[in-house]
């Protein structure tokens, strides 16, 4: 039995499909199919019923999954430990960032991080949360940046700072005149949101089920981008709220439509997430560390209104 040939079970058990396991492992189908059936034969077992199609587990391949999983994570954290005890922070490092935190948390770290940590191969891909999780579970990212708080059993949760919401308002709106908004004064009926599946949509929905009218409307309009949220609400659909970052890049004569809270302001929280086993612990400090001290540098020098953790502590 061979660590590679426990890698061969789980991407075969992942694709339920030999062919489209040997090209995620590198490696040529025949090659892929000896060793698994090596395997079973040296156990005198049959792991997957490859009568079916798509192939599944047998009953002994499913539990011979959960270890093999186990096993392969334990040899990977071999290398982990050394690269500790060495302080090196290198090597590649996939994490996902959610579609509504990705275009203006992304700039902010991207090219201090790289120029900090030149020997991490740093590949970045937009999820959403339902995405990462699902891949930081089965191993295939090492961290996510998230709106949290999730709550996964599996999941671990490093806040890294909390950004308030704010009201894109256009003139036409009844609440056009505030100068600022009061969470009470919100209709759920009347925001623009984005679709399902983007976590900013469920904080909206969360903050104003309090206060809507039990007679309320479905939304009339709902879009996969802030940026068409925007232009819909400039069209007289409805006002929208967008987190404050976002909000730093609308031209000037947007940024007119802009209502911030009265306090308490309604923020969302940002986290940084990571597999409970998670093997890549000092990159994941690495980038947390990078990330706090580009929020504290932006709420001690350019007025961005976002709270880093430490301040939220001192408040509470």
């Amino acid at each position: 039995m061979t660590i590679t040939q426990l890698k061969y079970i789980l991407a075969v058990a992942e694709h339920r499909n030999f062919t489209v396991a040997s090209e995620h492992c590198f490696v040529t189908q025949p090659t892929l199919s000896m060793q698994i059936q090596k395997l079973e034969d040296e156990l005198d077992i049959i792991i997957f019923n490859r009568a079916k199609k798509p192939i599944s587990l047998t009953e002994i391949g499913e539990k011979i999954v959960i270890q093999a999983k186990t096993i392969v994570e334990e040899s990977n954290r071999i290398n982990d430990i050394v690269d500790q005890q060495k302080g090196y922070i290198g090597g590649e490092f996939k994490i996902a960032i959610i579609p509504t935190i990705m275009p203006t948390l992304l700039p902010m770290f991207l090219k201090t991080f790289n120029n900090k940590y030149p020997k991490v191969n740093l590949q970045i891909e937009e999820l959403t949360t339902e995405e990462c999780i699902k891949k930081l579970i089965d191993g295939h990212i090492d961290a996510a940046i998230a709106a949290t708080p999730l709550e996964n059993p599996k999941i671990k949760e490093k806040p890294l700072y909390y950004e308030p919401f704010i009201g894109f308002v256009p003139d036409y709106h009844k609440l056009s005149h505030k100068k600022k908004l009061t969470v009470n004064e919100l209709d759920s009926d009347d925001i623009l949101l984005l679709k399902d599946g983007h976590c900013f949509k469920e904080s909206i929905l969360n903050m104003c089920s309090s206060f809507s009218s039990p007679n309320a409307k479905s939304f009339r309009l709902e879009s996969g981008s802030f940026d068409t949220l925007i232009k819909l609400s400039k069209e007289n659909l409805g006002m929208t709220l967008l987190p404050y970052l976002h909000s730093l890049d609308l031209s000037n004569e947007d940024k007119h439509f802009l209502r911030e809270f009265e306090a308490p302001v309604p923020a969302r929280e940002v986290s940084l997430l990571y597999n409970k086993s998670q093997l890549k612990m000092q990159l994941i400090e690495a980038l947390k560390t990078t990330i706090d001290g580009i929020v504290r540098g932006a709420i001690s020098f350019n007025d961005v209104k976002i709270i880093s953790p430490i301040a939220q502590k001192k408040t509470n």
